[in-house]
């Protein structure tokens, strides 16, 4: 494969990524905060309604969790490329 292939193989690898990640905040952050509110308010977490829960702190925990594997799978994906830093 050319260096040409490579760097475009790496950031269609990369934008997928991103592109997953901000599907996966995008469901818990706006569908479950916002959208889906009324029916997880039915259920109970920690003594709260699942929904308010979601919309104060869950997306938030989602957020920190989507940033950490990010880290984690643009490292792997860095040393397939042979582009990680020293």
């Amino acid at each position: 494969m050319s260096r040409q292939g490579d760097v475009r193989a790496y950031w269609r690898a990369n934008l997928r990524l991103v592109g997953l990640c901000l599907a996966v905040w995008f469901l818990f952050s706006f569908g479950f905060g916002i959208l889906l509110v009324e029916p997880l308010n039915r259920i109970q977490f920690g003594g709260f309604k699942l929904g308010f829960w979601f919309a104060q702190q869950g997306s938030i925990y989602i957020f920190l969790l989507l940033v950490v594997t990010y880290a984690w799978a643009m490292a792997r994906l860095d040393r397939r490329y042979g582009v990680e830093e020293d």
